[in-house]
């Protein structure tokens, strides 16, 4: 087998070092005219030439690397009596073997080149002070060369190497779930961001206090007083979207905003009003706005982990989602679509028989119901909320899709203003909805469905009426409104499920947002 990718780069690597150290060791040859160094050059070339052929035909690295280091060390030992010129020959297998194998081949090398070349230079004789002096000398110099292959190797020969993504991430998460231990306030982004807010109010009399999280270039309310509205408010966030922009405190009037820097760029932003009759001149604000994003530090730190963390979680389970949507739609929907026009050859041929011809008429109905839910599976799985489409964009999108494989019409009615959710709560908002909508057009025998979505962050409310036959006794095997109590607790919204009027049923789920109802935590608290 050839080998390619990884392999073939260090094999070219390898055969540029052995030339070079070949010509080297030629020119004292030239100078010198020694007989027994040509033998010796030949020989060196000979098995470079061989272990070459090896690498590029695939047979095992660490084999052709202890060989390679052994044949060497066994040539050196038999001329290094006669000339120690040979001996710079050394200083290749470590560097070869740190291309291919790391550092351990780096000692796999040094260890099998010495010890042919101290057994067989011993055969002929105690060694000299020179013999030694120079085979330490190279030695050092092939564990120094053999290094740099190896920062080399894991630098820069890796990049096409394709698991190295998953080694990369394994060594990751085994850090992160050994970290876990130790990370004492948890990775709840709303109560780390709760607890700044906290301190900022310990420090500053506010009447009005929002904590900020970049998405993009642009903000979204983690928790604070965003459900208010006053001309002061307004303008505090359009300074967080300016601290945000430049990294700079700024204050207007009353209103206020500072960047919380978390070591990488802006982790956060706190925006907020002064309490009415304060002076911001006389407090001197921007000073003790800069001041206090030093000391909430760390503090800092904590809440962008957390955020980190998030958008890790939902990276990861995007891809997995998507995996799953295309092995559903080419292996399950196509073998079910498949076994559907089986079965129609089937009714034609049984024409003559009305029982049999019933019977399969009812199973090609149940497999086309069958192949719809697929599909509608994986459209659910396929569904998620891009970098620029807010909640009612992608509830639109599903709505749509769900109606045109149903045949029930569903209105959908947003009320959204350009702030945005956290994207781990638009992520349960929408499959919240998606479940809800779902359940509508499987069980309800609904004619028309109703969805409302309004946000205003941190508040939010997505409602899902349908004008079927309302709420039934519960199904042992449905798990759908427990998994959706579930989620709406995660993101701590609140869930209702009643009797549409006058028939059917609504599902709403609501989040008020967290104002200044979050338990106090002094800023000494945060500062450690």
């Amino acid at each position: 087998m050839i080998r390619s990718g990884l392999g073939r780069q260090h094999t070219w690597l390898a055969v540029g070092a052995r030339t070079f150290a070949l010509l080297s060791l030629a020119m004292p040859l030239i100078l010198k005219h020694n007989q027994l160094l040509l033998l010796a050059l030949l020989a060196t070339g000979a098995i470079w030439a061989a272990v070459t052929a090896g690498e590029l035909l695939g047979l095992p690295l660490t084999m052709l690397l202890i060989m390679d280091a052994a044949l060497v060390g066994s040539v050196t030992g038999l001329s290094s009596h006669s000339t120690t010129a040979v001996l710079g020959a050394l200083a290749v297998p470590p560097f070869t073997g740190g291309l291919s194998r790391g550092a351990r081949g780096v000692s796999l090398a040094l260890s099998a080149e010495l010890t042919t070349y101290v057994v067989i230079s011993l055969t002929d004789g105690p060694l000299t002070q020179d013999q030694g002096t120079s085979a330490f000398t190279w030695a050092v110099t092939g564990l120094g060369l053999g290094l740099i292959a190896s920062f080399l190797r894991h630098t820069f020969l890796q990049v096409n190497d394709p698991q190295r993504a998953y080694r990369d991430a394994q060594a990751l998460i085994r850090e992160l779930i050994t970290l876990s231990g130790r990370l004492s306030s948890g990775l709840d982004s709303v109560a780390l961001g709760g607890q700044i807010a906290s301190a900022v109010r310990d420090e500053l009399p506010v009447t009005a206090l929002t904590v900020h999280i970049p998405r993009g270039e642009v903000l979204t309310p983690l928790v604070g007083d965003t459900g208010l509205s006053s001309p002061d408010l307004v303008i505090s966030e359009e300074l967080a979207q300016y601290s945000l922009l430049t990294g700079n405190v700024r204050v207007v009037g009353h209103s206020f905003a500072f960047p919380l820097n978390g070591g990488n760029g802006v982790a956060a932003v706190v925006s907020g009003v002064l309490a009415p009759g304060l002076d911001p001149q006389v407090m001197d604000l921007p000073r003790r706005l800069s001041a206090l994003d030093r000391r909430l530090s760390p503090a800092t730190v904590r809440l962008d982990t957390a955020v980190l963390f998030l958008a890790f979680r939902d990276s990861a389970t995007v891809e997995e989602r998507r995996r799953l949507a295309r092995e559903m739609h080419d292996g399950v929907a196509q073998e079910l679509a498949s076994l559907g026009y089986f079965v129609d050859n089937l009714v034609e041929q049984e024409r003559d028989d009305p029982t049999k011809e019933r019977q399969l008429t009812l199973l090609r109905e149940r497999l086309t119901m069958v192949v719809g839910e697929v599909r509608r599976s994986v459209q659910t799985l396929r569904t998620e909320i891009g970098e620029n489409d807010s909640l009612g964009t992608a509830i639109g999108s599903l709505a749509r899709h769900l109606s045109a494989s149903s045949g029930i019409p569903i209105h959908v009615t947003l009320d959204e203003q350009t702030t945005r959710l956290r994207p781990e709560v638009e992520s349960e908002l929408l499959r919240i909805a998606q479940e809800a909508m779902t359940n509508a057009v499987r069980h309800s025998g609904a004619s028309a469905i109703n969805v409302g979505c309004s946000v205003a962050p941190p508040y939010a409310e997505v409602v899902v009426a349908d004008n079927g036959d309302g709420l039934g006794p519960g199904r042992d095997d449905s798990h759908g409104l427990e998994i959706m109590r579930e989620r709406a607790g995660l993101i701590a919204g609140e869930l209702h499920v009643s009797d549409n009027r006058p028939s059917g049923t609504v599902v709403s789920v609501r989040l008020d947002g967290v104002s200044s109802t979050e338990p106090a935590v002094s800023a000494d608290t945060l500062l450690t």
